[in-house]
């Protein structure tokens, strides 16, 4: 649930309130032990599994103790986000943007495919800003910075290639959770089940290109090497963009 907002008192922002907690006799709880429960929760069940109840039967504590730190569901899910990103190493910073640039989508992707759920956030979360979430956005413009980008092109460079990551991602997040939905463990099991379907639809003659690419493509089920040739291309077209030596064109 959401924290209500008062008209007259502007709201404390989550960080700023974790910042400075209010004195307590004892601390049996903190953010980063409410963050690795919730965390641990959402990487098993889903989100839909979080509750304050069952994180604070988690943490064994009493359902209200959260409460110190954190206003609801809402918090919470802020405190995920930052603790994951935690996770991401820094990038090694001397290969140059291109790689650099690589490096940052490759591992974005090993963190939502760690977790899931990072691509089933509402708007509201999957927007929020967190200390650890700010400085990987830090962390890819600095490998942008001096070689002749002004700001809003080194931000333009950063959000493509993170959109990029997240739409393909969400994508291969969203088929690994229908396939275990239907009980499918494998794509060959997929494919078989859905081969009446396919049949039917490539035999109107409606889709020839489409039937091209079901008969001839060789990767089909191979989600990294669509990942990476996908990344190639828009790589290649910042690289256009960019022109020679990385300066903008």
């Amino acid at each position: 649930m959401a924290r209500k907002k008062s008209e007259d008192t502007p709201e404390v922002p989550l960080w700023e309130r974790l910042e400075n907690p209010s004195p307590a006799p004892r601390q049996t709880l903190t953010p980063r032990r409410i963050a690795a429960a919730a965390v641990a929760i959402a990487d098993a069940d889903g989100l839909g599994a979080i509750t304050m109840r069952r994180l604070a039967a988690e943490l064994d504590v009493v359902p209200m103790a959260a409460y110190r730190y954190v206003s609801g569901k809402d918090d919470v899910l802020e405190l995920m986000v930052d603790h994951v990103y935690a996770e991401l190493q820094p990038l090694a910073g001397s290969a140059g943007w291109r790689e650099s640039m690589r490096a940052f989508a490759s591992r974005t992707r090993d963190l939502i495919l760690a977790h899931p759920w990072l691509a089933q956030l509402p708007p509201e979360t999957s927007l929020s800003l967190t200390p650890h979430r700010v400085a990987a956005t830090e962390q890819a413009l600095s490998e942008l910075d001096g070689i002749g980008l002004d700001p809003d092109t080194m931000m333009a460079v950063v959000q493509t290639v993170a959109a990029y990551v997240h739409g393909i991602v969400g994508s291969e997040v969203a088929l690994r959770q229908w396939m275990r939905h239907r009980g499918w463990a494998s794509g060959d099991e997929m494919r078989t089940e859905l081969a009446p379907q396919m049949r039917w639809l490539l035999g109107t003659g409606r889709y020839p290109v489409f039937h091209h690419y079901i008969g001839h493509a060789a990767h089909k089920g191979d989600p990294q090497w669509q990942f990476d040739s996908g990344l190639d291309l828009v790589l290649d077209g910042i690289a256009a963009r960019l022109g020679p030596g990385g300066t903008a064109a």
